[in-house]
């Protein structure tokens, strides 16, 4: 996250959706008639989401899964509603935390950012700063602890802040932001084979890409011992701004060329089912 109230555009997000690729789901668009202001992917297992726009709001909020004590398995809610339920209220919605898994709940907005942080016993809440952001598994990382912070973190912050312009590609809009966003050619095969790539051993560093284990990497792809494969299944980029919502997503993080703007004027088709990629 970025924040800087007095700039053109207040607000940036970089959001990576990490989940086992057999996982199905569906690329972003307006997938709840309950919620039918919001724009967001959508997870066919559970129907909710991992990232939720609201267009006319200039709101976004996104999900990650965190560490403490899971909920009791009767009655267990999906969190992957939290984030459709704070970006339509603009805030944390009043639920039973007690029925969600532990999770951080970021939700950003022409008024500022705000982080809910559950650890399965207590809640709470923070409102970030101007400046760049990590928010990771564990939470917001102030100190640089996590590789992947101390590693992106300076590379968001020098990179050139993008101006608010109507239209445009997803390279013109974003510009110095789009390869910290796509990894900056870590999380790459190079060194290694497609094999090599699947069972997350990658090769060492050749022209810039490391290996998919790199704790430094955004972009990951790990097999579990149980043969199950873990990675990196997406990324999202959303700008906040007076003018409007800028709502970018590259579906395959290991090919930046399918970075594209999503389009969030009502009335577009239903969005494609993403299959599996084993």
């Amino acid at each position: 996250m970025s924040v800087d109230p007095e700039a053109g555009t207040p607000v940036l997000l970089v959001g990576v959706r990490d989940e086992f690729v057999t996982r199905p789901w569906m690329s972003p668009d307006r997938h709840w008639p309950d919620h039918p202001g919001l724009v967001g992917g959508r997870d066919l297992e559970a129907g909710g989401t991992w990232l939720a726009a609201g267009p006319a709001e200039r709101r976004v909020a996104a999900l990650l899964n965190g560490e403490g004590t899971a909920a009791p398995a009767a009655g267990r809610r999906s969190r992957g509603e939290l984030p459709l339920l704070a970006a339509e209220a603009g805030e944390l919605p009043p639920v039973d935390l007690f029925r969600y898994d532990p999770f951080h709940l970021v939700l950003g907005g022409l008024d500022g950012v705000r982080l809910w942080s559950w650890d399965g016993e207590r809640l709470a809440e923070e409102k970030l700063p101007g400046g760049v952001h990590m928010i990771v598994n564990t939470g917001w990382d102030r100190s640089d602890s996590d590789p992947r912070t101390a590693w992106f973190r300076p590379r968001f912050a020098r990179a050139a802040r993008p101006e608010w312009t109507a239209g445009g590609s997803t390279e013109r809009f974003w510009g110095e932001w789009l390869d910290p966003a796509s990894g900056a050619g870590m999380g790459g095969t190079a060194g290694g084979t497609a094999e090599g790539a699947a069972e997350g051993t990658a090769g060492d560093a050749v022209g810039g890409a490391v290996a998919w284990d790199d704790p430094r990497a955004l972009i990951v792809r790990r097999r579990l011992p149980d043969g199950r494969i873990f990675a990196s299944l997406s990324v999202t980029l959303v700008a906040l701004a007076p003018e409007g919502l800028r709502y970018d997503f590259c579906p395959q993080p290991d090919d930046p060329s399918t970075w594209h703007e999503i389009d969030t004027s009502r009335g577009r088709p239903p969005g494609r089912r993403r299959r599996a990629r084993g």
